[in-house]
């Protein structure tokens, strides 16, 4: 008589393996690129109210004038950096917020958003989220999309 695992089930025989007593979920490696929580990054960062772009100068410019082209897509990653292990992630976000929000608040904020979105959808710890505020959106400010507007036209 054959006895099952403690769980009741029956252990897995494998061709030339032998008897595997891991699920089937569990056997292999999961791995997770860098753009992935980026972009997941980037995502849950501007969901949050009081943040009106992301990225440095430069790359706002760029992005604006990317976006513009027939076909482009915008680029939810920008303003976002990560590095990704096995287990953890850490990130730093650009952000640029709007005039006359509290800026910690925006920061803390933004950070336990990309946290849980990240933590949730890729199952990583993240480890720290750095904000760094790079710039204001003054009322009356013309912002990078309509000043690469007026200069494409």
């Amino acid at each position: 008589m054959r006895h099952g695992q403690a769980d009741g089930t029956e252990p897995v025989r494998t061709p030339g393996r032998g008897v595997v007593d891991e699920p089937a979920g569990t056997r292999g490696r999961t791995s997770i690129a860098d753009v992935v929580v980026v972009k997941v990054a980037g995502m849950a960062a501007r969901e949050i109210p009081g943040v009106h772009d992301m990225g440095g100068g430069l790359s706002r410019t760029l992005g604006a004038v990317r976006d513009r082209v027939p076909g482009g897509r915008p680029n939810v990653g920008r303003g976002v950096k990560a590095e990704v292990g096995e287990r953890q992630a850490a990130i730093d976000v650009e952000l640029v917020v709007e005039y006359g929000v509290p800026v910690p608040d925006v920061a803390r904020d933004v950070r336990e958003n990309v946290i849980g979105a990240v933590e949730r959808i890729t199952g990583l710890e993240v480890v720290e989220v750095n904000v760094a505020v790079t710039d204001v959106r003054l009322p009356g400010d013309e912002d990078a999309s309509e000043a690469a507007g007026t200069r494409m036209t």
